[in-house]
This record gives C-alpha cells, structure tokens and sequence, in this order.
C-alpha cells in the first residue's frame, strides 16, 4: 500500500510539472505569435518603428512554400494586416476613425490588384474575392453606420423586401395568420404586396401578379364567365388543392371576376369591383386574393374604350357625356398651353398628372375614373380644371387671347375660341364659328371656300419661261 502511495505520488509530482512547462512554452508561443502579427490600428508606434520592433523581438518565421505553378502572392505585411487578415473585423465598433476609411479604401484597391495577379479560378483568387466583399462590407457599415440595408429576396417574379413594421395588423398570404411583427419577421413584395412570414418564403408557390399586369394588360369583360368546378377537376384554380361544393376536404369559393373556383386559402371572400359590373354599378362582389391584386394594380390602367365595348352607354348615362364634353374641350385647349410660354412655365398641363391619359385622347378610361364618375368627383375634378384652363386662354394670358378667331359668318360678337359651348367647329379647317351662324350657312366655309381659291391660283399661274 505505502508503494502504491509513493508511485502516484511520483506521477501527480510529474504530471504537474509536465502541466507546468506545457504552460510556459504556450505562453512563450503566444508572447512570439503576438510580436510576429503586429496590430496595424497600434497608433502608438509608427510603421518604421513596427518594422524594427518585430525584427528585434520576433524570431524568423519560416515562409509557406507554395506549390509550383503559381506566382507568390505579394502583397506587404501592412497591407495584409488591413485589408486580408482577421484582425481587422475583430476591431471594436464605434472606434473607428475617418483614417480607418482611408486604409480600407486602400485596402481595396490593393487587394483588387491582388485578385488580377493570382491565376484564375485558383482557390487563392477566390479567397482574395471573399476577403474584397468583406472590405466592401466593412467599409459600407462604417459610411452608414446608422442605416440598415433591406434583406432582398426574389422567388417567382416575386421581390420581396424585409419589413421594420412592428405592426400586428397584417396577415399572412401563405398561411392566413396574423404576423406579428414584434417577434416574427415579415416580407412584403413590392410589385403586387404579397406579404408572408421568413418561414413561409419558400412555400410560396404563386408567381407575382404584376408580370400578369405587364403581359396581359386586358380586362375580362364578361360577368363571372363560370366553366364548373368539374372542368378544374375539383381542385382549387390557384394551388391545385382538393376541393368540392360540400366543404370536404375544403370549401369551394367562386370568384366573380375569373369564374373559377378556388379554396380557402387563395379566396378569402375579398370584395373588389370588377369592370364588367362598374357601369352602372351593381354591387362589389366576391373575388380570389390573385384576381384582387390583379384588379389593384390595373384600377388606374387607361385600357377600357367605352364606344368599343357599349356604344349606347352614353345614351343612358349623363355623367358619361359630360365628362367626354370636358374632356374634348381640354384636348383643344392642349395646343394653346404648348406653344404658350407661361403656360409651359406654370404648368398647366400637370394639373392632369395623375390622369395622363385625358391630355392624349377622350376614349380611354380606367375603373378609377368610372368610379369616379359614379361618385360624381370626376366630373366636379374636370369642371374646376376646365375653368382654370380657360380662365388663363380667355383672360390672364394675351397671347392666347390673339389665337382667338371671330365669326367670318357674321363679322359681330366677341373673340371665339373652340372649346366655347355656343361654337362650332369646321373639320376641315379648324375655323371657329358661332353655332347658331355656322349651321345656316353650312353649305360653304369662307376659310376653305379662300385656301380653295389660293391653291386653285397657284396651279394656274404659268411658269418662267426657259430659254435654252
């Protein structure tokens, strides 16, 4: 037993001062590794005085060989201190300085030239662009220190970017619940704003609807042109899910707006106006998520020609033939305010800006501006840019004032211009006449009746003669 004792006392006497030793020649280890990688933010000491610090202090260190084949990467110590190794990002926030910018911005450019020298697609040239994005990173946090780029993410035409909201009031396209944005983090797109969780992202499977916009800018125009739930063989229009008229496995929805069926997930009994529906407006039905975020992003689109698709809609709707009135007399006011410098200076024509398609022709119209007329603010909106727009022809401006034409008929009466309510218009010409004048004498235009003549003359005058 007193052996046994001695014998372990021995080998814990031994494993001690093993332990012992093992720490002193790490700590000597680490003390060289330190003088050998010397920090470049050290402001206490200049590069020169780095450069015979380390030559006195830290042993030789044995160069890497590198295989053959490939150049060396030269590159000086300094320069692989800021820009290549790890001791650079292990710097504290918060104390870097404008000179810190400058040596990244130095960084980078030497470590592009880097890039150049090294062979390509060698495993050197692509750490050295791992190192490049690192420093380009850096550097933009330290420009922006307070500003948090967005997370970006595009899947199925979709781009979606990471919401700051804390609101808890949105819900989840994918999975119909409601995201809380204390805890949770959400996406939004920005084309047809699908929004959905982080964890839902890739489980979407319904592409954007606004590449549907782009490529297929067209209204359908029939009310709810229904085909059966058996032509979809009983499967939601959208996700393909099982669904049936009796709520098993999932209720079927109809859309007003498609005609299809879908289930509960891509329906959720949204309310949208359809243009098939519009005029007169009946009620707002049901519609599919997809149909409603299509309808939302056309409702401003110009793609409905009136005439086209109902031309006895004017008979039956006053609202209608007022606002085509408005909208012909603004097309005739368009040439004054073009060739008028005050006009162009004030701008008269932004006055339209959210409406461009009313400056171009009196036949388009958009759901919103049928909307509009419904309500009865199209026509109270035109009115007041109407006046505004013939108060400066008719009275602020002279020089649209001196475009005005008088009665060639009857010689009498003020200054007449064409969007007047009591003029008359020659399609041939353009001259302006009182109404009343123009249609008893409509047999002949004194204007075309005089460019007749003056082409008639020059037709007739002969030639100088050419001798030869």
């Amino acid at each position: 037993y007193l052996r046994e004792r001695e014998r372990a006392q021995a080998v814990g006497a031994a494993g001690r001062g093993r332990s012992r030793w093992d720490a002193m020649e790490y700590d000597e280890k680490l003390a060289r590794f330190r003088q050998a990688h010397l920090n470049p933010f050290n402001k206490e000491l200049g590069p020169r005085q780095h450069e015979q610090r380390a030559s006195e202090e830290a042993p030789e260190v044995a160069l890497l060989e590198l295989p053959p084949g490939e150049p060396e990467f030269c590159c000086t110590e300094r320069v692989m201190d800021l820009g290549l190794s790890e001791d650079h990002f292990s710097r504290p926030v918060g104390l870097f300085l404008a000179s810190d910018i400058e040596q990244l911005r130095q960084a980078i450019e030497e470590c592009k030239q880097v890039i150049l020298e090294l062979p390509e697609q060698s495993e050197k040239q692509k750490d050295a662009v791992v190192r490049l994005i690192h420093l380009r990173l850096k550097l933009q946090e330290l420009k922006d220190p307070n500003e948090d780029e967005p997370n970006i993410r595009v899947l199925l035409e979709h781009r979606f970017y990471k919401e700051k909201s804390k609101s808890v009031k949105q819900t989840c396209d994918k999975c119909n619940t409601i995201i809380w944005g204390l805890i949770q983090t959400w996406y939004t797109c920005t084309g047809c704003y699908y929004r959905c969780h982080s964890k839902c992202l890739n489980l979407i499977s319904k592409p954007c609807v606004r590449s549907k916009v782009s490529h297929q800018a067209e209204y359908e125009l029939n009310i709810c042109p229904e085909t059966g739930l058996d032509s979809q063989d009983y499967r939601c229009a959208e996700c393909r899910a099982p669904i049936s008229l009796r709520g098993v496995p999932s209720e079927a929805r109809q859309c007003d707006y498609t005609g299809q069926y879908y289930c509960s997930h891509c329906h959720w009994n949204d309310l949208a106006v359809i243009p098939a529906r519009i005029v007169p407006l009946h009620h707002v039905p049901q519609v599919s998520r997809s149909s409603m975020r299509y309808l939302a992003l056309m409702v401003s689109r110009p793609v409905l020609r009136l005439r086209e698709i109902n031309p006895l809609l004017f008979n039956y709707v006053e609202e209608l033939v007022e606002i085509r009135k408005l909208r012909q007399d603004i097309l005739l006011m368009k040439p004054y305010f073009i060739t008028c410098k005050e006009a162009m200076e004030a701008r008269l024509l932004l006055q339209l800006q959210d409406r461009q398609h009313f400056v171009e022709n009196d036949e388009m119209y958009s759901v919103q501006d049928l909307l509009d007329a419904h309500t009865g603010r199209l026509s109270c909106s035109l009115t007041e840019t109407h006046t505004l727009f013939a108060k400066h022809i008719k009275l602020d401006c002279e020089r649209c004032q001196a475009k005005g034409f008088v009665c060639e008929l009857c010689r009498e009466g003020d200054v007449l211009f064409p969007f007047d309510s009591h003029t008359s218009v020659c399609t041939d010409c353009s001259a302006v006449f009182h109404r009343d004048c123009y249609y008893d004498n409509s047999t002949t235009c004194p204007k075309c009746a005089r460019l007749t003549l003056r082409k008639q003359s020059l037709f007739q005058e002969p030639g100088p003669d050419v001798e030869p």
